[in-house]
């Protein structure tokens, strides 16, 4: 689990954002998104927590826990965050009283004081729809006149609604063990899972002391004083201190899971949980392409092929929709696919910097063959004049998918011919659906597909091209559109063809991916 905050540039979300994914990968319960009074965090601002919160759920599938304080907040503005993030697809809210703007908490007229309240205002008007947690804190809130009645203030935020306790960080196992007995001695039965804080550098350790009153043990100061201008001999001791900590807590049976506090930095994490033997990479997709938390796309399972290397893309555009496709695509009768209208929205963006971008494709180009040639480079992973790795196009932001090496050299030879290919899949004919490469769904099953393929390409090699499909009139459905949407195909005219299925065990035939004539109208992948 990892616990990155809000204070983001729009230029370092560009960047950031596919941390989520990074992640992600790792099958994480969740993941949440702190809540910064000062940085309008309820706002459309791209950097706001709401934002934030949002782009994990419904671009990156993650399960996320949205902090939200009392603090600066009226009831009201309060209930308009709360609708607001129902809206977007949150499911689960931390409710914390916050911490005062400045040395002093003010009440908010027309507020709450207390986690408390608005834990009970939550179930109020939202009912169950809201997971709700709450914060423990091992050794007593500072604030608190001492441990018993903090102990006394947390079973009531429990009693009132709350479903699960993350505690403030602590540096020894025997503190939460205690703590999870004195919770379970007072009737608390609710899971609590550890707050784990990673110690990645002297600034920031007595930072977060400060801020939680919380005292070092003497034994951590003695093996970091030593060391405090050395970083990464400081992150070193990090990991191996949350290691240990780490496997003690869960040796104790009372640990649901562990609670990482990662300040924006994964790496150290992602090592603690690899020597824990908790981090699991599964390569097998749930389905072909990247899939959603919102709640009202939990039923999806159907989506063109189209947007298979810009799933964000696709998401983005089909936002507003009120019912998604599940078991079949449908006839297209009508449009349904908008316009992208902001495309500087940073999830939209390439994550690679510009000047890089100009390193792999060039300050110019000037002749058809310098666009094949980053093409070309792109198939090959040969470096180009400039010493520099093509990576990524305008239309595939990632290296090669794993599929489509299957094919490469094939790919190769066709984007020297001038036929520049953007998306692609090769045949697949009852593979099982544990396969490293072509696997999805679940275990037992058997996938198939349709050979694939999207390109540019010029309208001399069009009109060869036609003549050529003349042979296979019945076995190869086409599509090609020019810039002014004129359109050619053999295919039907509103009816989608399924080029992914699979077979499993007590299930109907799942058809994940289909062409679709109307959406690829709004695609137009081929320019001619």
């Amino acid at each position: 689990m990892a616990a990155p905050t809000p204070a983001w540039t729009a230029a370092a979300l560009v960047v950031r954002a596919p941390r989520f994914d990074q992640m992600g990968a790792g099958g994480p319960l969740f993941i949440d998104v702190t809540w910064h009074p000062a940085g309008d965090p309820g706002s459309d601002k791209e950097t706001s927590s709401m934002t934030i919160a949002s782009i994990a759920v419904n671009y990156c599938g993650l399960e996320t826990v949205l902090h939200m304080t009392c603090c600066c907040q009226s009831q009201e503005k309060i209930t308009c965050h709360l609708h607001k993030a129902k809206r977007l697809g949150l499911k689960n809210i931390l409710a914390l009283r916050g911490d005062p703007v400045g040395d002093q908490w003010k009440e908010e007229e027309g507020g709450f004081c207390y986690a408390v309240d608005l834990v009970k205002h939550i179930r109020s008007e939202f009912g169950d729809y809201f997971d709700i947690g709450v914060a423990g804190y091992p050794k007593g809130h500072p604030d608190a006149g001492s441990f018993e009645s903090d102990l006394k203030f947390l079973k009531e935020k429990v009693s009132a609604g709350a479903d699960f306790i993350i505690t403030q960080l602590f540096f020894e196992a025997d503190t939460f063990c205690q703590f999870v007995k004195a919770c379970s001695e007072i009737g608390i039965t609710c899971p609590i899972l550890p707050g784990i804080f990673l110690i990645q550098n002297y600034h920031s350790l007595q930072q977060l002391v400060k801020l939680s009153k919380l005292e070092v043990p003497q034994q951590i100061k003695d093996k970091i004083e030593p060391i405090k201008d050395n970083d990464a001999a400081i992150c070193n001791y990090g990991i191996d201190q949350a290691v240990s900590l780490c496997q003690r807590l869960l040796a104790s049976g009372l640990v649901p899971g562990l609670h990482f506090y990662t300040l924006n930095r994964t790496t150290a994490a992602v090592e603690v949980l690899k020597r824990l033997g908790m981090w699991t990479e599964d390569p097998r997709r749930f389905l072909p392409w990247a899939v959603s938390a919102h709640p009202k796309r939990w039923e999806e399972d159907v989506r063109p092929i189209f947007w298979a290397s810009r799933p964000k893309s696709y998401i983005y555009r089909t936002q507003e929709w009120d019912e998604f496709p599940k078991g079949r695509w449908g006839n297209s009768s009508s449009p349904a696919f908008g316009e992208l209208k902001d495309c500087y929205l940073f999830y939209l963006k390439s994550a690679t910097p510009t000047e890089e971008l100009l390193k792999m494709w060039g300050e110019e180009l000037n002749s058809e063959e310098s666009v094949f040639e980053v093409f070309m480079r792109y198939f090959s992973g040969e470096p180009n004049q400039n010493g520099c790795q093509v990576t990524c196009l305008p239309w595939n932001d990632k290296p090669l998918a794993t599929d489509t090496g299957l094919m490469k050299e094939q790919l190769l030879r066709m984007n020297q011919r001038g036929v520049l290919t953007i998306n692609s899949q090769p045949n697949v004919n009852g593979q099982p659906s544990s396969h490293p490469v072509l696997g999805w769904g679940p275990s037992g099953g058997y996938v198939f597909q349709k050979a694939y393929l999207e390109f540019f390409t010029s309208p001399k090699t069009v009109e060869a091209l036609l003549q050529v499909l003349k042979k296979y009139e019945f076995r190869v459905n086409y599509h090609v559109v020019n810039v002014k949407g004129e359109n050619i195909t053999n295919a039907p005219e509103l009816q989608p063809n399924a080029v992914t299925w699979g077979i499993f065990p007590g299930r109907e035939i799942i058809q994940p991916t289909v062409v679709d004539p109307v959406s690829f109208m709004f695609w137009k992948c081929v320019h001619v």
